[in-house]
């Protein structure tokens, strides 16, 4: 079991990269770059570099500089929200709507190609089991180096 779930980890990212690093060439941007629009388009109401940052365990000064690089090439916009004007928000501009297409379009393949031959149930059930995986991981690494060994 463990080698198997080692290998399908390992396959998974490598064919996820491949799907996605069309789109970074294309576009002449980063995968973090990508990520972070991907990201916004597909968690709304997450919208700031700690939301980032939290949720796809991503290193700060990494999500900062490709928060600044998208800034400047105009993909990103940040925002205050009402009268906090200590909370910087992101919003994904019209100008990125073509590199968000084609990571869209990516990430959809690439559903398609990883759950080809499964039922919506079989699906529904493998989602219910890889959060309880997530969250044991999340445990075991909050836990720091106390695993046993």
């Amino acid at each position: 079991m463990t080698t198997e779930f080692l290998t399908c980890i390992s396959l998974t990212r490598r064919l996820y990269d491949q799907l996605l690093e069309p789109v970074c060439e294309h576009y002449g941007i980063t995968r973090m770059e990508l990520d972070i629009l991907l990201f916004l388009h597909n968690h709304p109401g997450h919208d700031t570099a700690t939301d980032i940052i939290k949720i796809r365990h991503l290193t700060k000064s990494h999500v900062s500089s490709s928060i600044k690089t998208l800034e400047e090439q105009g993909y990103l916009e940040k925002f205050y929200q009402g009268s906090n004007g200590k909370t910087i928000h992101l919003k994904v501009t019209d100008k990125a709507a073509e590199i968000l297409a084609g990571g869209l379009k990516a990430q959809k393949a690439f559903s398609n190609l990883v759950f080809q031959n499964f039922s919506d149930e079989q699906i529904a059930n493998m989602e219910k089991n890889l959060k309880r995986l997530t969250d044991n991981v999340q445990t075991a690494l909050a836990g720091g180096k106390k695993h046993g060994l």
